[in-house]
């Protein structure tokens, strides 16, 4: 069969007839429309098949001043807001601490659980799928983002209120034992300091008072001795004195003896012994030198010396004999040394001890009782979804339906021209 015209319009391969292909896919329409629907069924079953995922999340503020005062005014440890919020987000964080909880708490992972993992396995796949930390945006303001957060997505038939609010208990539960783990471990430390300087206190007490009593015991006995030198030197100058005194009397008795002076005279007496005093006389004796001894006479000096010779003590002769045998009897016992050994309660004279036992006391006295230490405060806690997060049904449907018309159009367009290929090939042959 020929065509009537003679020169036909032969169209370039290249070159799209739109009006022919939307004739082709409106003749396809019902395959375009099956495979539409084919699709947008799949997703319609997904989206209503698929378990459904629920995701909560809990909010953690600094707690208030007045909850971390009763630690910091202990003066052992001192944790601010921020530093205790810090601390329990990097405990929310921790992989121990996840770990921990999913182990004291492995019957209520059971719905995600598969089976052949290990309990860390298990763990580790739902910390880190399902787990999810919320930090403050740091461009923002600092004082109105102060906040640490955990959220956490979960399938239906998994307690994930339960097990949010639980951890995050769980962490506050271990940081707070943490804290006063380190309390207690600084004041025991503290303790042992006290009991170190106590100890070494006394010691070094003893030491001081056995120091003081030997000192003072020995300038008892070098005074004693120097008191006892001076007392015998003194002795031994008193006899001396008293022996020249002998010898002194002995030669003046010799000169009396010679002179036949018996009797006191002076020099006035002897030169006028001849001539006695007329009536009326008075004689008067001018002298500025010293009358000899011998003048006294035989009779005063023999008395003298035998006096001096029955002589057998000379100490009352000396006051300073008295005042050295009265400070050697006060040097017979030292009342300080008395009264440093009769101390029952020597501890008293050591003046640390007092405040070193107060701060003892003190530190022995911190008792805090963990329901009492907040060191954050949950600003939301974990609640109840209305509705899950997985699957969006609207949009997986929306999506199906897209997707099937475009695999529809794309099924006619393929099928169009497999059979204008076919149909070409038959012209041919």
């Amino acid at each position: 069969m020929h065509s009537s015209d003679p020169y036909p319009t032969v169209q370039a391969p290249d070159e799209i007839d739109l009006v022919e292909v939307m004739r082709g896919l409106w003749a396809e329409r019902i395959l375009i429309v099956a495979v539409a629907a084919v699709v947008t069924a799949v997703a319609t079953a997904y989206a209503f098949l698929a378990t459904p995922e629920y995701q909560v999340q809990s909010v953690l503020r600094p707690a208030s001043v007045q909850h971390l005062d009763l630690l910091n005014t202990t003066g052992v440890i001192s944790l601010g807001r921020d530093e205790a919020l810090r601390r329990v987000g990097a405990g929310l964080e921790s992989y121990d601490h996840r770990l921990a909880y999913f182990r004291a708490n492995v019957e209520r992972f059971e719905a995600l659980r598969v089976e052949g993992q290990s309990v860390e396995q298990t763990s580790g796949e739902f910390h880190r799928e399902r787990l999810r930390m919320l930090l403050p945006d740091p461009k923002r303001e600092e004082g109105l983002s102060a906040f640490v957060g955990v959220e956490m997505t979960y399938p239906r038939g998994v307690d994930g209120v339960g097990l949010l609010n639980g951890f995050v208990d769980f962490v506050i539960g271990l940081e707070r034992e943490r804290v006063l783990a380190e309390l207690n471990a600084l004041i025991a430390n503290r303790l042992s300091q006290l009991d170190g300087k106590i100890a070494a206190g006394l010691s070094g007490y003893e030491s001081t008072k056995a120091s003081r009593i030997a000192k003072l015991l020995e300038a008892d006995r070098v005074r004693r001795a120097e008191l006892e030198d001076e007392l015998r030197a003194t002795r031994d100058l008193l006899k001396k004195t008293r022996l020249n005194r002998i010898e002194e009397l002995d030669e003046a008795i010799k000169i009396a003896t010679s002179l036949g002076i018996r009797k006191p005279s002076t020099l006035g007496f002897l030169a006028g012994a001849e001539r006695p005093p007329t009536a009326g006389e008075i004689r008067l004796e001018v002298n500025n030198r010293q009358i000899p001894l011998y003048f006294l006479g035989t009779e005063a000096l023999s008395a003298e010396r035998e006096v001096l010779r029955n002589r057998r003590a000379d100490d009352f002769t000396e006051p300073r004999i008295a005042q050295l045998e009265k400070e050697l009897q006060l040097l017979a016992s030292n009342r300080q040394v008395e009264a440093l050994r009769a101390r029952a309660e020597e501890q008293l004279f050591l003046e640390e001890l007092a405040g070193w036992r107060q701060e003892a006391a003190r530190l022995g006295a911190i008792k805090i009782d963990p329901e009492h230490l907040h060191l954050v405060h949950i600003d939301q806690r974990a609640v109840e979804p209305i509705k899950p997060v997985k699957p969006r049904r609207a949009l997986i449907v929306a999506l199906g339906l897209v997707l099937g018309g475009m695999t529809g159009l794309m099924a006619a367009l393929v099928r169009r021209a497999f059979r204008g290929s076919a149909a070409a090939h038959g012209a041919s042959a």
